[in-house]
């Protein structure tokens, strides 16, 4: 499973310090893991959490006093749910490692050692999402077998299924064809029982090579025996199985009747076709689609998939009638097989669904997938006594080893054949897990180059939007928002953020958007505007004196006030790298320079940071601001942080104000500042007036 990428990690923290707990929240968040954290103050709201929540792991303090780790173990065991429960120590010795694991501790993991805590709630999630698909598996298993014995009971064919040579299960034909009246009459026969003398010694090597659990023949031919002493050639086929939990082999038992060879190859291709088309049958297709996903994933070879189908399939059996559907499935099938090369194998996959497996790379897959839909764009299709023409939709997935199983080949082909439909038909869509990770890498390595030339040449941009002061205080704020301007095109943060922190150029970024923040201070200062500049400042240049060396020099050369620039920073990155941010803190506001905490609100204790963290001002996560007018979770959220900060002499600033509504409760709430797009988009030029 790839962790964090499509799904969320559901997190029970069990921990005295909130400050701990979020390090921990933010610890998985920078790890690349979403994490929805959640938090019990005490056992009952534990007990209540445990009963009643969707809960994947649990990290419990060793040293928790609110909850001791004694109770959190013992709560999880009485649910009789799979929460793993990961210990959080502060060290880890044989004694108390034992004691945990002996009360039911899945693992341990250093506090204060992020790489570890990840290592380890990494693995453990990952053991929980393979115990869960074996369990899905097993039931799934069970109602196959359940389904396959219903089956098996109501087949043709004689089936019995052996244990250490014994039968445990016989159908009612192979009862008939050994002339058995009940199963009574064979539970526990021994198969040799029904084999020719002639037969016996090698069927006893063979039954004890499968005992050893070695693979079985496909056929083996004997002379069998019924209990009545008749004996008739029989053809013997095997395959592993399990009967009720238990390992065993299925035996089809097949009366061989005395013909040509080539009459009974004919007869066996027949059986692995579809009579409407002619084309392979599912079952049969599917048998050769695993052992050419096997043999890519061994490396020994290429394959594709492709799924087609014709578009507006409803509507042309309206137009030739539905009668005619065995006709119209046998011309498409007949035009798919003129265009595929030898030792290529195409198969009815389902009523109007046909498959092609080919071995190729991806671009003889494109190739043939464009073949196939222009020969049936340019075909006429001749059904009875109308003509209609046809085109068609193809997905297609190139088998790669990430996705060397059957089950992910047929969902990406499938996908593909949605989307090619989707779109209008008429079209192909494959999906190529190599060319992903190459395109993927390619863009990473571009967006580098790109982010290091912008740096050198100026195609960065800083956009404004004013941050307006609801109490009606002189002067202008705005906040400096980064943009990259390529090819005439201006470009957020966001596309490319992520990759500049993976690369470490995020300090960098941080001292060109202060050194320009200075300058146009210093130019709006020449023009006699009293304005103030909030940048962004991410945990990369906390512990780097450049900025700060950046921000005292500039402001010195341009003889600009600290007071003018305001370093805004994330919370949940303060509370990962709190003793780096402290000292940034501490030296910028020496330089006069207002510090302030951005998405405030959003962690676990917001309010326990500022007992270690001091900002000037604090920006309201912008969650809080959605729905203001009639959300009164977030109403109540946005007076208790606009109260508590006044008390701590705090200014407040309500970022993504979009109506009126929203405006009208911020203007009662005690909010210091306004910000959003209902006041004014974000734009090159600074002209909002704040009269």
């Amino acid at each position: 499973m790839q962790i964090g990428k499509d799904t969320t990690l559901r997190l029970t923290l069990v921990d005295d310090s909130a400050e701990d707990a979020e390090a921990i929240v933010s610890t998985l968040r920078n790890g690349g893991i979403a994490v929805r954290p959640l938090r019990p103050i005490d056992a009952g709201e534990l007990g209540q959490m445990v009963a009643g929540q969707p809960m994947d792991l649990l990290i419990a303090s060793r040293s928790a006093k609110g909850i001791p780790l004694a109770t959190v173990l013992g709560q999880v065991d009485a649910s009789g749910k799979d929460i793993p429960v990961i210990v959080l120590a502060d060290t880890i010795s044989e004694t108390d490692l034992l004691a945990d694991q002996a009360a039911g501790a899945r693992a341990v993991a250093l506090r204060g050692r992020p790489e570890h805590v990840l290592t380890v709630l990494r693995r453990e999630w990952a053991d929980l999402d393979a115990r869960r698909s074996q369990r899905r598996l097993e039931s799934q298993m069970r109602e196959t077998e359940r389904r396959c014995d219903a089956l098996i009971s109501s087949s043709r064919d004689p089936i019995a299924y052996i244990h250490e040579g014994m039968h445990i299960r016989a159908n009612d034909a192979y009862l008939e064809m050994f002339g058995f009246e009940s199963f009574e009459d064979v539970e526990g026969l021994s198969l040799l029982d029904l084999v020719g003398p002639q037969y016996v010694n090698d069927f006893k090597a063979l039954l004890k090579k499968l005992s050893k659990g070695e693979a079985p023949p496909p056929r083996f031919e004997l002379e069998a025996r019924s209990i009545d002493g008749d004996s008739f050639p029989a053809t013997l086929e095997f395959a592993t199985a399990t009967y009720e939990g238990e390992a065993c082999v299925q035996v089809v038992f097949r009366r061989r009747e005395e013909f040509d060879p080539e009459l009974a190859r004919e007869v066996e291709d027949l059986r692995q076709r579809d009579m409407v088309t002619g084309l392979l049958n599912r079952p049969t297709f599917l048998r050769e689609l695993e052992n050419a996903v096997a043999q890519v994933a061994r490396g020994e070879d290429q394959y594709a998939l492709l799924l087609l189908e014709p578009d507006h399939y409803q509507r042309l059996l309206q137009e030739i009638g539905i009668d005619s559907a065995d006709a119209l499935a046998a011309a498409l099938a007949a035009r798919l097989s003129e265009k595929l090369d030898e030792g290529t194998l195409a198969a009815r996959f389902g009523e109007r669904t046909f498959a092609v497996l080919l071995r190729g790379n991806h671009a003889q897959t494109a190739a043939l997938a464009e073949k196939l839909r222009a020969s049936y764009a340019s075909h006429v299709f001749n059904v009875g006594e109308r003509s209609a023409s046809v085109t068609a939709s193809i997905g297609g997935v190139q088998i790669g080893e990430k996705i060397a199983s059957v089950g992910p080949v047929l969902t990406r082909a499938t996908d593909g054949l949605q989307t090619a439909t989707n779109l209008g038909g008429n079209r192909f869509e494959i999906f190529d897990p190599g060319a992903v990770d190459r395109a993927e890498e390619e863009r990473v390595q571009n967006w580098i180059k790109r982010l290091q030339e912008a740096l050198q040449d100026g195609s960065f941009r800083l956009h404004y939007q004013p941050v307006v002061n609801l109490q009606g205080e002189p002067g202008e704020v705005y906040e400096a928002l980064l943009r990259l301007e390529s090819n005439g095109e201006v470009v957020p943060p966001q596309s490319f953020i992520g990759i500049a922190e993976e690369n470490g150029l995020l300090d960098a970024i941080d001292r060109w958007v202060v050194n320009r923040a200075i300058e146009v201070l210093a130019e709006r200062m020449r023009a006699g505007r009293d304005t103030r500049l909030v940048v962004k400042v991410s945990p990369a240049s906390f512990a780097d004196n450049r900025l700060l060396d950046l921000i005292a020099r500039q402001l010195a050369a341009h003889d600009v006030p600290g007071d003018r620039l305001w370093l805004q920073t994330p919370e949940a990155k303060v509370f990962t790298h709190l003793r780096q941010a402290q000292a940034f803190q501490s030296a910028a506001a020496k330089l006069g320079c207002q510090v302030g905490l951005e998405h405030f609100g959003a962690g676990l204790d917001s309010f326990q940071l500022l007992s270690h963290f001091q900002p000037t001002f604090l920006k309201i996560d912008r969650v809080f601001s959605e729905d203001l007018g009639k959300n009164t979770e977030h109403q109540q959220k946005i007076r208790e942080i606009a109260e508590r900060a006044q008390a701590l002499g705090i200014l407040t600033v309500a970022e993504h104000v979009q109506d009126a509504a929203t405006m009208a409760f911020l203007f009662t709430a005690s909010v210091d500042y306004v910000e959003g797009n209902f006041l004014a988009a974000p734009g090159p030029a600074m002209n909002y007036d704040f009269s």
